[in-house]
């Protein structure tokens, strides 16, 4: 039995471990609108550890990352890793190859994303002339992170860090999307956490590249302008927003058994179409 978590977000359990090192353990919950939901997606932590590690591999050329072992307790066998205790920069770091979500609502405002300024005439959906580094100052949980621009991290972190973390996720995101579009997906955008070691080695860590940080869309179904396919929790965000009748003020609801059935063949499907295998039951 594992001792109480030394820290618990909002889908990982962070526990103390022997050498100075942390287990992290993906639960089944899921979150939306920067709420935990009551109705956990069954599989859905080890999909994103396992899928998490395969990811891990295709980018061990590129960068280093936090994953010590996979030797973990029976009791969280697949849904949990070893990984390094790091400096972890407070930044998460999102690139969009696609302008959808708040880039697309910012967008038609100000013609920009956070502070990077975009052509006219783009759609909902629309590829971007280049992948951009938007990236977000991460807010307490339940609260929502706020977009900021290059700038502001530079003024937080210092221009050589900065650059770093820009420079880091935007390779990272080239690489993955070049990946996933022989897969017959479109990454439309992603976000990555880095932590920093004693020396100053930037490290990939968290989760990465998942249908929880990543938005997925079938190459074969994308048209600007339309609702796109997505193999990520954007279906559980669109019943939350058009059928539950939730308010967002209150306590979000259960999800019906079919949201929950759909919602997982989806991380499943993502899984399988990445991996080029089925998950292990």
């Amino acid at each position: 039995m594992l001792d109480a978590p030394i820290h618990a977000g909002k889908v990982r359990r962070l526990y103390a471990w022997p050498g100075d090192l942390i287990l992290m353990v993906a639960t089944d919950a899921i979150s939306a609108y920067d709420h935990v939901l009551p109705t956990p997606i069954p599989d859905k932590g080890a999909v994103l550890t396992q899928l998490s590690l395969w990811w891990f591999d295709q980018l061990a050329d590129l960068t280093p990352n936090h994953v010590v072992s996979t030797d973990v307790p029976a009791e969280v066998a697949g849904r949990a890793v070893v990984v390094e205790k790091l400096a972890m920069v407070p930044v998460e770091c999102v690139a969009r190859g696609y302008l959808t979500g708040s880039g697309w609502a910012e967008y038609q405002a100000s013609r920009s994303v956070c502070g990077v300024p975009l052509p006219e005439g783009l759609l909902d959906g629309s590829k971007l002339p280049e992948p951009i580094f938007t990236p977000a100052i991460k807010a307490p949980m339940g609260e929502h992170d706020e977009n900021v621009d290059f700038a502001t991290i530079v003024d937080l972190h210092g221009a050589e860090l900065a650059g770093r973390l820009r420079d880091a996720t935007l390779a990272i995101y080239t690489r993955a999307a070049e990946l996933a579009a022989e897969r017959g997906i479109l990454l439309a955008d992603t976000k990555f956490e880095f932590g920093l070691r004693p020396d100053g080695t930037l490290v990939l860590a968290d989760e990465v590249l998942t249908p929880d940080s990543s938005r997925f869309w079938d190459a074969s179904a994308w048209q600007p302008g339309r609702s796109l396919p997505s193999f990520d929790k954007q279906y559980v965000r669109d019943w939350l927003a058009k059928d539950s009748g939730w308010d967002r003020e209150s306590a979000p609801p259960e999800l019906p058994a079919d949201v929950v059935a759909a919602t997982r063949g989806r991380y499943l499907e993502a899984y399988r179409r990445l991996t080029g295998h089925d998950f292990p039951a």
